[in-house]
């Protein structure tokens, strides 16, 4: 009888273990097929054809921040490790009157900020054109951006030459618009308002896609009378500029455009880029 129940006491462990080492099988296999899908999705998402030419160029950006949406989700730090809080120091970009609000986060300054809705029609492809998404390097491959390129920039997956300079380059007070000192200095001899003298000059202004042309106008002549129509302006044509250079402008016709062209415009573009241009800028 002993013996017997020996080898029931055996016949139930092996078949214990035979069972758990089952289970351990078929979890291990649940795992590598996860993990398997899980590669498989990434690898289907880094390829959509949405990352690259034609079908980003229509891209809405519903469609980008299905899987991008933690650019909107980031917020700066109440407090900095040092101990300094937000709330008491100006970032670069609040040294306007125009700039309303606590500091933020980069995209959601130029998406969805009260200033971004108000005055802007950016989205994710007016910056974002697509990439290479086996290397950011020029010449790294076959299929990568020769090194020809001029419009690739090294590492980036914009081009911020023909993006942020748009908007953050230097306000060329001296070089081009003969003020006699920067518009910082020199903005109360003119009564903080660029309108007085553009009231005539280059009138066509803003008509492009990714800007709301009647409200950048509109903000400007209602700041004018507090004396701050110029930080309306300012605030994109200097006042918060990442680069030592000033963008160079397209010279869209305006009524009364003398014909001779200045020397130092000689080499500007005639237009804005096509695909930003609206009707009324063409």
């Amino acid at each position: 009888m002993n013996a017997l129940k020996w080898i029931a006491v055996i016949l139930v462990l092996a078949i214990s273990g035979y069972g758990l080492k089952a289970g351990a099988d078929a979890r291990q296999a649940a795992e590598r097929e996860r993990i398997a899908d899980t590669a498989g999705k990434l690898l289907r998402a880094t390829y959509s054809p949405l990352h690259f030419k034609p079908a980003i160029e229509t891209a809405t950006d519903a469609q980008c921040l299905a899987c991008h949406k933690e650019v909107l989700d980031d917020k700066p730090r109440v407090a900095a490790p040092a101990g300094l809080r937000a709330a008491d120091n100006l970032a670069w970009y609040q040294q306007t009157s125009t700039y309303q609000g606590e500091q933020d986060s980069f995209h959601r300054r130029h998406l969805v900020t009260p200033m971004a809705k108000a005055l802007m029609n950016l989205a994710c492809t007016t910056c974002h054109q697509g990439q290479d998404v086996r290397e950011e390097a020029q010449g790294s491959s076959a299929t990568s951006a020769p090194q020809t390129d001029a419009g690739f920039t090294l590492r980036k997956q914009v081009n911020p030459e023909t993006t942020c300079l748009k908007c953050h380059g230097q306000f060329p007070a001296k070089e081009i618009m003969g003020l006699p000192a920067p518009w910082k200095d020199a903005k109360d001899m003119f009564q903080n308002d660029c309108l007085g003298c553009h009231a005539a000059i280059r009138t066509a202004r803003h008509q492009v896609s990714y800007l709301n042309s009647e409200a950048i106008e509109t903000a400007a002549r209602e700041a004018t009378g507090k004396k701050q129509g110029g930080d309306v302006c300012y605030g994109c044509h200097g006042g918060r500029a990442w680069y030592r250079i000033a963008y160079p402008y397209a010279r869209n016709p305006w009524p009364g455009m003398p014909e001779v062209t200045p020397e130092w415009a000689r080499l500007r573009p005639r237009h804005s880029e096509m695909r930003f241009l609206t009707q009324a800028g063409r």
